[in-house]
């Protein structure tokens, strides 16, 4: 099991989501350009992450210009094929555009960029990415995002819920789920969805920037180690 973390021009949290896999939590880690052409060396119990920051500049809008760069087209492929594939951020805007997630990433309710930490809960155990979560402990998380408005058609939100997709929602630091705990205006307070398949992952906020303790939390971490753990025991012979 391994690693593939695309770098864009202007990704910003590469770095940080590299040094958390290999020095956190000792996992072989891959760079890969956004020019790179070919995914070969990636089973589908290896992880494609596509890390946050602006790329492109997120000129047009988030991710529109990053989802036609030349490795998208391997990503697709990989995560058709069933490996496994998880955007943060920026990147959960990238797989919006690219239709491996249902919804799209609008501005912030007040047009303002947002930084800080929020706090979110899990709404489902049937997915890699919250397998390990504690449901009833609220996660705080940072995030940090212009365009961070999750919406969806109707029609979208009917087949998420029937089909157990939103896997977080923004909420307070008691668990509550309420319009207060909205930091962006997202539809429902989704924070977090994966694709019917489940194994296509969108979050807005930053668990690689809560995953050490010289950072002063550690929840961030839980999500790698459900990551990590669940695909261990998915793929075991």
């Amino acid at each position: 099991m391994k690693f593939g973390v695309v770098v864009f021009p202007g990704s910003n949290c590469d770095d940080d989501i590299i040094y958390v896999l290999e020095s956190v939590l000792d996992q072989e880690v891959i760079p890969l350009w956004h020019k790179s052409e070919e995914l070969t060396e990636f089973e589908i119990d290896d992880w494609i992450i596509l890390p946050g920051g602006f790329a492109h500049g997120d000129y047009l809008r988030a991710g529109a210009i990053a989802r036609f760069s030349p490795i998208m087209n391997e990503v697709i492929e990989f995560a058709n094929r069933g490996g496994n594939l998880m955007g943060i951020c920026n990147g959960f805007q990238i797989l919006c555009e690219a239709g491996l997630l249902p919804g799209v990433l609008l501005p912030n309710i007040g047009q303002n960029f947002i930084c800080k930490n929020i706090f979110i809960k899990s709404e489902t155990s049937n997915s890699k990415l919250t397998k390990k979560i504690n449901s009833t402990k609220p996660l705080k998380i940072p995030i940090a995002h212009a365009e961070g408005r999750y919406f969806a058609k109707d029609e979208d939100l009917v087949i998420m819920k029937d089909n157990d997709m939103v896997l977080f929602r923004y909420c307070n630091d008691i668990g509550n789920v309420n319009k207060a705990s909205n930091p962006n205006g997202s539809v429902d307070n989704i924070a977090g969805i994966c694709n019917i398949q489940r194994n296509v992952f969108g979050l807005m906020p930053h668990p690689e920037r809560a995953a050490e303790e010289a950072l002063g939390n550690k929840d961030g971490e839980l999500l790698f180690k459900s990551i990590i753990s669940a695909t261990k025991e998915e793929y075991v012979i």
